[in-house]
């Protein structure tokens, strides 16, 4: 019996993702769980694992298509039913793209493709696909230079440096995805004044990440009314733990750093501050309090900022959210990352403090209540019982949702993580 298999819910609003890569063929035996596809959606690059063990009978998707959640991408057949494995597909480099089988009943309607291409395979290589992603370029408005029509590197840069807007030549509904507007939460930015007259510019078309941080970036600036506390902590002692602990954490495996200290920290205050761990229901006019504690952490990637979770950090000890975050951080960076790595957060830190700066102001990822902001720590000179004596400052941006809590309760927040990351010993003794 024939199980179509659909892109499953994404969440967080997400309701379609572009295939990267197909990693089955027809006919091949997949276990459950086993990788079948990459996919990049608004918020990061990520592998859909098999729901079931059984042979793919037909595969629907290809690199460079976009679907929508509950498409359908596969067809499997059951793992015991005996039926022959097709023939192999014919080489990637034939002359003409075969025409495209008609999509079966449960597969949604594509979007039309960009005038003057078929809605045929486009021809380009993987490299040019992936040039097209970081330029933002639709490669279905591409007429290609090589041969049979095949897009080249070349012919992606030059679509990405033409000029925006020229309807004479596609028509108004064939403009490349980056060619949309951003969507600016209501607010009608003025016009831009015409750089062109004080020298010579560049226009860089967005990469669909970028364009999504910017948008919710905009919702969350324009929406929630911000309000920042600033702090420091005194972590000398933190960083001597740190140190001490260092060769039993590197003989597990382990890179033991100020960050997991930190997550533990922010997860023991936000359970005794309950309100900063939520989201808010504006039109129900309810706080949404949420009983578990998953710990969004910003990490840097050369595609732009993402930001993976991590379950229920207050009930681990420090050196098992350690261990979590690098292999967490290593998926995100690698393009490896799972969907389930990347929702769920109820509160975000982001740690800068490797880039430098002496603070920040982190802007809420809506529909948090809350971020912390991490500088770089120092070292300075702090009066102790009369004394002057050096002491390494660690400074802390609370930012939050000036809906949900009073600025009181925010500096009674932040006071309680800056309690618990100057008292690490109890932070190595908490589970």
């Amino acid at each position: 019996m024939a199980r179509p298999f659909v892109l499953p819910d994404l969440g967080e609003g997400l309701t379609e993702a572009e295939i990267v890569k197909v990693l089955v063929a027809e006919g091949d035996l997949i276990r459950e769980d086993a990788p079948l596809l990459e996919v990049e959606t608004d918020k990061a690059q990520v592998e859909i694992p098999s729901p079931m063990t059984g042979r793919v009978e037909r595969v629907h998707v290809q690199p460079g298509q976009t679907v929508k959640v509950g498409q359908v991408l596969i067809t499997f057949a059951e793992a015991g039913e005996l039926m022959p494995r097709p023939s192999p597909a014919p080489p990637a480099a034939a002359p003409a793209p075969a025409a495209v089988a008609p999509p079966t009943a449960l597969t949604p309607r594509e979007a039309p493709p960009a005038a003057g291409r078929d809605a045929g395979p486009v021809p380009a290589t993987p490299a040019t696909r992936r040039l097209a992603r970081e330029l933002g370029v639709d490669l279905r408005g591409i007429r290609g230079s090589g041969p049979g029509g095949r897009i080249r590197d070349e012919d992606v840069r030059a679509a990405a440096a033409a000029p925006a807007g020229r309807e004479e030549e596609t028509g108004p509904e064939a403009a490349p995805a980056a060619a949309r507007p951003l969507a600016t939460a209501g607010l009608e930015p003025p016009p831009l004044p015409a750089f062109e007259k004080w020298g010579p510019v560049e226009r860089a078309p967005l990469s669909h990440l970028r364009r999504t941080i910017a948008e919710r970036m905009t919702l969350s600036a324009t929406l929630v009314p911000h309000v920042t506390h600033f702090d420091r902590a005194d972590i000398t002692e933190l960083g001597a733990i740190i140190g001490r602990n260092l060769p039993a954490a590197r003989e597990r495996g382990v890179s033991l750093t100020l960050t997991s200290f930190l997550l533990k920290a922010a997860a023991l205050a936000l359970r005794a501050h309950p309100r900063f761990n939520a989201s808010l229901d504006a039109q129900a006019g309810e706080l949404i309090l949420k009983r578990y504690c998953h710990l969004g952490v910003a990490v840097a990637t050369d595609r732009g900022l993402i930001v993976p979770v991590l379950r229920d950090v207050d009930r681990k000890p420090v050196m098992e959210i350690a261990r979590e975050l690098g292999a967490l951080a290593r998926r995100v960076r690698e393009g490896k990352a799972t969907l389930e790595d990347l929702r769920g957060g109820t509160f975000t830190i982001s740690n800068i403090g490797a880039l430098g700066g002496t603070g920040a102001l982190p802007i809420i990822n809506y529909p948090e209540v809350a971020i912390l902001g991490v500088a770089r720590a120092r070292e300075e000179p702090v009066v102790r019982n009369g004394q002057i004596v050096p002491r390494r400052l660690l400074p802390l941006t609370l930012t939050f949702d000036h809906r949900v809590a009073d600025g009181a309760d925010g500096a009674r927040f932040a006071a309680d993580i800056v309690r618990r990351l100057e008292r690490p010993d109890q932070l190595l003794l908490e589970l």
